[in-house]
């Protein structure tokens, strides 16, 4: 063997001790533990989040038509909290579920998974009393849709009926991240007294100022111009909208901020 070619060898031999110890620690080593669905982190914890849903109960919340859940088209499986009917009718067989308290200013947090052509929603300021008749509860909503499918994200003005919109007043931002149907998403409402932000898989897609003559004209404009003072409360219930189609909720967790002056 020639004497030069030794620096080769120790050199090669080194490359290959370093692969193979770089090898043994990615496998010795565990990756950083993801928290478990329905489960708050320490730093989550200590930051004043709290759970809405579980994971195994319907515990904290009740239908919009009685103090009771529903018996029938909500179910509780595997860690999701799910509408199971089919039809597409508003306020199904089984209706709206809403919080046992009423919210102001707060972060809240929900995944949802949604079934092709689904309909759903996420509504918050909710006033139950002001139809008690059939459909849904009123309140301010972030519309969760299948936009692709449902017809509802032709109607309405500039697609302020699709995913992520404030539903028939404020369309979501045309570039929103947009999954494939069946993967699951993050929807992000903040609410800071009159301001209030929709986000949408870690992307800001849309804010508004309530109690401003710009949001008044919005109202005045939308479905919801019947409604006297509509999204003006300065407290209401957080829903889940039953529209007859599978959609599944998890990971439902809210952080209430300070009072902010909302006027």
């Amino acid at each position: 063997m020639q004497s030069h070619t030794l620096p080769r060898i120790v050199e090669a031999m080194l490359i290959r001790a370093s692969l193979l110890a770089a090898l043994v620690l990615a496998v010795t080593v565990p990756a950083v533990a993801q928290p478990a669905p329905n489960t708050l982190s320490k730093k989550e914890a200590a930051q004043g989040w709290k759970l809405l849903f579980d994971g195994k109960t319907t515990a904290g919340w009740h239908s919009t038509h009685g103090p009771d859940f529903p018996s029938t088209g909500w179910e509780v499986k595997d860690g999701l909290l799910s509408v199971t009917e089919h039809g597409g009718e508003e306020g199904g067989n089984a209706g709206d579920i809403i919080t046992d308290r009423k919210y102001s200013s707060f972060e809240l947090s929900v995944d949802f998974r949604i079934t092709r052509g689904a309909n759903s929603g996420i509504k918050y300021f909710v006033d139950p009393s002001l139809n008690k008749g059939h459909g849904s509860a009123i309140g301010l909503e972030y519309q969760i849709l299948d936009d692709a499918v449902h017809p509802d994200a032709k109607k309405g003005k500039n697609g302020d009926r699709t995913q992520a919109s404030l539903y028939d007043m404020i369309p979501a931002a045309k570039d929103k991240p947009v999954r494939p149907i069946g993967e699951w998403n993050t929807a992000l409402i903040i609410v800071r007294g009159a301001h209030v932000e929709h986000w949408l898989d870690g992307k800001k897609v849309l804010e508004y100022d309530r109690f401003t003559p710009q949001f008044r004209q919005l109202v005045a404009e939308s479905k919801y111009h019947v409604w006297p003072n509509f999204g003006e409360a300065h407290s209401g219930y957080i829903l889940l909208q039953d529209l007859g189609f599978p959609v599944s909720f998890r990971n439902i967790k809210i952080r209430e901020l300070p009072p902010t002056s909302a006027k």
